[in-house]
């Protein structure tokens, strides 16, 4: 029997169509919520809110877009009410050693992984001030948490997400507004479909399950959470610990 552990909560969940942030918004459903499925794969996104039913809406969204953003806590208000769960989940990564990457590829990763979430807490607090509460849950990742090859511009963006969230939680917890960071490890996912085998050297020697994060995001989500904040919590298979030569 499933315990509906975010009954009544309303969420956005950024880049929802496929990945990680399908296997969110599904668990959230799952779990009780009504949910935005939010994403720039207009078809992906409709058919997944479609399967959802009436737990579920679609809208089109450009993190980068403050105009979006905006539109997609009104889909919610509209829909559901006051927005109680927020997720930035979108986000992208590529591959470049720093003296090969150009500004433009540095920007884009920035403009998309920082600024991003950024705009979607800016958007989403006054909602969640209305709801009396909520909870931000910004995805990082294990690039967020330690130095990788050829990953200085997302290494750059994810501890920029870690750092933006532990500051926001100093501004909201009056608020009753929770902000935490996530951070997911190799993880079975479209971004990762050219990644090769999972590194052996971590603790737990294979890519992990989308499912395996969002059950983390549920706890987060949740109200049995509700004394944690400004943290990072980790879903990685013990990513970290690798020594020696990473593959990713």
């Amino acid at each position: 029997m499933i315990s509906k552990r975010v009954s009544g909560k309303v969420a956005i969940v950024s880049g929802a169509a496929m990945g990680m942030g399908e296997a969110h918004a599904r668990m959230l459903v799952a779990e009780g919520a009504k949910v935005v499925i939010a994403d720039i794969a207009d078809d992906k996104g409709k058919a997944v809110a479609a399967e959802l039913g009436d737990a579920a809406v679609y809208v089109h969204l450009d993190v980068v877009s403050a105009s979006d953003w905006a539109n997609a806590v009104a889909v919610a208000e509209a829909a559901f009410g006051p927005v109680t769960v927020l997720v930035n989940n979108a986000g992208i990564v590529t591959l470049h050693s720093i003296d090969e990457m150009t500004e433009a590829q540095y920007r884009r990763l920035i403009d998309i992984n920082q600024i991003g979430p950024f705009l979607g807490m800016a958007a989403t607090i006054p909602s969640m001030k209305k709801a009396g509460g909520g909870s931000i849950i910004n995805v990082s990742s294990v690039a967020g948490l330690v130095a990788l090859p050829a990953l200085s511009g997302y290494c750059a963006s994810k501890f920029a997400v870690r750092g933006m969230s532990k500051a926001a939680s100093t501004d909201l917890g009056k608020y009753n507004i929770r902000v935490n960071s996530l951070h997911p490890g190799t993880i079975d996912t479209p971004m990762n479909a050219g990644a090769g085998s999972a590194p052996q050297a971590q603790a737990i020697p294979r890519f992990g399950k989308p499912e395996e994060v969002a059950r983390m995001l549920l706890f987060l989500a949740s109200d049995e959470s509700s004394f944690c904040t400004g943290a990072e919590f980790v879903v990685d298979g013990g990513f970290q610990n690798v020594v020696g030569e990473i593959v990713i």
